[in-house]
């Protein structure tokens, strides 16, 4: 299988070049199909850089909504980036939770996989998600708060897929006494990750680190402008908070009535598990429906949420091997 679309989603032009052209869905990713509407009307002055003003501005409007100082928070050209630079500033030994994401085991050298079972008792950094990916599972905010006490090195907190349910969020955790790094992404919920904005939420002497490695203009004036007005529409991240469960419980009817049992607490995407699992990648994406497969299980395949009702029923047809 082509190493492009277990590596990451998103492979539509990989997927073009092997399957053929087509109207193709694109359910690999687990972004939200449907986009924070402000960006299409903005623009943007091209012959300017960004002004420090500017970014700080972003940086407390997002912190307003993640319920945390801005003091704690950083942005940064993605999430992904924000993990490596952590990964990178503080270094030595770490153990991630698996299964998970594949820059956990990346983003610190010689980091060891361990069970969420075995996770409370684990020496050094922690790098866990919440909710995970690729399985969806969460974990309640006050029993990661516990991971804290006692701790002999950092607890890293990937909460790219939170926004759908700030409960979730130890966001609020974050500050200068606690050995906490939270890490959040635009993208997801926003339905943008061409933007490439993340954040990450840390300790001021972490924040400061970060400031000096990503130099004077970190992102671009588009990742900036679409950040700092789409944290303070509240009206349309409540309204998103509302339709995306919805949305979720409509794609885990049709799969059930399929035969699959779909799994995951995370309403952007959802785990199956099949012994054809393969072959059911292959099936969809002959009908031009691109999904998540995953070598390292290959019972697996991962969907995210259609688009409309066309995009429902088209899975729904191809499900049933049409």
């Amino acid at each position: 299988m082509n190493d492009r679309w277990i590596w990451h989603g998103g492979g539509i032009e990989a997927a073009k070049r092997h399957f053929g052209e087509g109207d193709w869905i694109d359910l690999s990713t687990g972004l939200n199909p449907h986009p924070w509407p402000g960006a299409a009307s903005m623009v943007f002055d091209w012959r300017r850089l960004p002004e420090p003003e500017a970014l700080a501005q972003l940086e407390a409007n997002a912190a307003a909504c993640f319920g945390v100082d801005p003091r704690y928070v950083c942005a940064v050209p993605g999430s992904e980036i924000g993990l490596r630079l952590v990964g990178a500033l503080i270094g030595g030994a770490a153990r991630h939770v698996v299964p998970g994401y594949r820059t956990h085991g990346e983003m610190i050298p010689d980091s060891i996989a361990t069970d969420r079972d075995d996770a409370p008792g684990a020496a050094g950094h922690l790098i866990l998600a919440n909710p995970n990916n690729p399985d969806g599972r969460t974990i309640a905010a006050e029993a990661i708060r516990e991971l804290l006490d006692p701790r002999d090195g950092w607890l890293l907190v990937d909460e790219a897929f939170a926004d759908a349910d700030p409960t979730q969020s130890v966001a609020a955790a974050v500050d200068d006494a606690q050995r906490l790094i939270v890490f959040r992404s635009f993208g997801k919920f926003f339905g943008l990750a061409g933007v490439r904005l993340g954040f990450v939420l840390a300790p001021q002497v972490i924040v400061a680190a970060l400031r000096a490695r990503l130099g004077a203009w970190p992102l671009s004036q588009a990742a900036i402008a679409m950040g700092t007005a789409a944290y303070t529409d509240s009206g349309w991240i409540a309204a998103t908070r509302r339709r995306l469960p919805d949305d979720a419980a409509a794609l885990d009817a049709m799969l059930a009535r399929h035969g699959y049992r779909p799994a995951g607490a995370c309403p952007l995407f959802r785990l199956i598990e099949a012994d054809d699992a393969r072959a059911l990648f292959e099936h969809l994406a002959r009908r031009a429906i691109l999904t998540r497969p995953f070598a390292e299980q290959p019972r697996w395949l991962r969907l995210g949420l259609p688009a409309d009702a066309a995009a429902l029923a088209r899975l729904d047809a191809a499900l049933g091997r049409g």
